[in-house]
């Protein structure tokens, strides 16, 4: 299940890919069109801004905007920043030890192939797709 931390950042960087991509965006002005706390956004935009997702500045005429192009940013490392992996088992996860199953596993093809699935779903759509759907 993705949390509301990897809905609210994926909104956050649709919300900025929308803007001019030239102005620093106040962050005011994207908790109120997201209806997203203060507090808790300054925690989203805060790692978007660590991993080079976004850029900020602070002061008069600071906020944030994107470092690339909306073309350029996949849903899936936006999800992978904020959830960590997305595999659906944790067996097929870089952060975990190997499974001592692994070998003779008759479930772990099936979990691969929908391991893959996701990857390959996720990381065909853009932010620039999901502003312009055809």
């Amino acid at each position: 299940m993705i949390s509301t931390k990897g809905r609210y950042a994926l909104r956050v960087m649709l919300d900025l890919a929308a803007q001019d991509p030239e102005k620093f965006i106040p962050l005011n002005e994207i908790a109120e069109r997201q209806g997203i706390s203060k507090k808790y956004l300054e925690i989203i935009l805060k790692s978007l801004v660590q991993h080079n997702f976004l850029k900020g500045l602070r002061g008069k005429g600071g906020g944030y905007k994107l470092t690339r192009n909306s073309s350029e940013y996949t849903v899936f490392e936006i999800l992978e920043l904020t959830e960590g992996s997305l595999s659906i088992v944790s067996c097929l996860s870089d952060k975990v030890p190997p499974c001592e199953r692994e070998s003779y596993c008759l479930t772990l093809p099936m979990w691969k192939k929908f391991d893959s699935m996701t990857y390959d779903f996720f990381s065909g759509i853009t932010l620039y797709d999901l502003l312009n759907p055809s």
